[in-house]
C-alpha cells in the first residue's frame, strides 16, 4: 500500500518536519527537478533501505539551464511526481518556490577548485550548468541537511562535481551513487525521454549500444582515439546528431591516453536526438578491477 507522504513547500515547513529527527535519525535526500521515473523511484528505494527518513525535493532550477527555452520545456508534473514518491515509500516532498531557494541576500557564488572538471564535456556545450548546479545542491544542503546524498550515475559528471564540492567544503553528508535505470530498449531513464518523437524513440537505443561496443573495442585493444572516432561516427544517422563521445579518467575526467596505466575509466557521451539533448555514460574499467 503506497504510503501517505508529506509535503512541504518553505524551508520553514520542512524543517518543521525534521525538527524531531536531527540528531537522532539517518536522513536520506534526493534532488530532483521533478518529471520523475522509475530511475528517480530506484533513488528514493536506495534511501529507504539505508536512512530512517527520506525527502525528496523538486526544484526546477533556472541557474543550471544556459538556454531559456530548454528551462521553460522542461515538464513539470508534481501531482504524478508525488504518486510515484508515495509508491516508493518516501516520507516527505520538498517543493519549494525559486524566492524560497534563492532569497535577497543569499550568497550566489561558490568559491570551488575544479580545475578542468567543470570545463570538459558537459561543460563544454553547456557552459554555467555547473555553477548552477554546484550553487542549487549546496544551498539545499544547507537547507536539508541530509546524513546522506542519493545521486545518479547516469548524471555521472554531475556527481563527480558534487563529490568534489563535498570534499573542498567539508559537508558533513556522504554521496551514495546508483547504477543507471534504463528502459527495455537499453535506453538511460531520463525526464527528457517524454519529448522523444516516437519514430526517433525507437533508435535512441543506439547511446547504450555504442557504449557497449566501446567497452568490447577497448578489451580488444583499440586506443580510445578510434573508439570515439568510430562512435561519433556510429551517431551520426538520420534526426542524430552527436556533440562528444569521450574516453575519460573516472575521477579527473580528463581525456585517457594510456589504457594500462589508469584504473579508472568512463566513456561518456551526449547526443541530440531530434530536439531532445540525450547523455549517458558507462565505466569501462573500475577502480582496482
Amino acid at each position: 500500500m503506497a504510503k501517505r507522504i508529506k509535503i512541504a513547500k518553505t524551508v520553514g515547513e520542512l524543517h518543521k518536519l525534521l525538527a524531531s529527527a536531527y540528531g537522532k535519525k539517518k536522513i536520506g535526500y534526493v534532488p530532483t527537478m521533478g518529471a520523475l521515473h522509475d530511475g528517480h523511484a530506484s533513488l528514493i528505494k536506495s534511501s529507504v533501505t539505508k536512512c530512517d527518513i527520506t525527502i525528496c525535493s523538486i526544484f526546477v532550477n533556472p541557474t543550471q539551464f544556459n538556454d531559456a527555452s530548454d528551462l521553460d520545456k522542461y515538464p513539470r508534473t508534481l501531482s504524478a511526481d508525488v504518486k510515484i514518491l508515495e509508491a516508493a515509500k518516501c516520507d516527505i516532498v520538498f517543493a519549494p518556490s525559486v524566492k524560497d531557494i534563492y532569497p535577497k541576500g543569499t550568497k550566489s557564488k561558490l568559491k570551488l577548485r575544479l580545475g578542468k572538471l567543470d570545463k570538459v564535456m558537459e561543460g563544454e556545450f553547456r557552459p554555467g550548468h555547473f555553477k548552477g548546479v554546484a550553487q542549487v545542491v549546496k544551498r539545499l544542503l544547507d537547507i536539508v541537511k541530509p546524513t546522506m546524498l542519493f545521486m545518479g550515475q547516469k548524471d555521472f559528471q554531475q556527481f563527480t562535481i558534487i563529490q568534489h564540492m563535498i570534499n573542498q567544503l567539508n559537508i558533513p553528508t556522504k554521496l551514495v551513487v546508483c547504477p543507471i535505470k534504463r528502459e527495455q530498449s537499453g535506453l538511460a531513464m531520463s525526464s527528457r525521454n517524454v519529448r522523444l518523437e516516437k519514430h526517433i524513440k525507437s533508435r535512441a537505443d543506439i547511446l547504450h549500444h555504442t557504449l557497449l561496443e566501446a567497452r568490447e573495442l577497448l578489451n580488444l585493444g583499440y586506443t580510445p582515439k578510434q573508439i570515439e572516432s568510430y562512435a561519433m561516427k556510429g551517431f551520426k544517422i538520420t534526426d542524430f546528431k552527436p556533440e562528444y563521445f569521450r574516453i575519460v579518467n573516472g575521477n579527473t575526467l580528463l581525456p585517457v591516453k594510456n589504457v594500462k596505466k589508469e584504473d579508472y575509466i568512463v566513456a561518456c557521451a551526449a547526443v541530440w536526438a531530434g530536439d531532445v539533448r540525450l547523455i549517458d555514460n558507462m565505466i569501462l574499467k573500475h577502480p582496482q578491477s
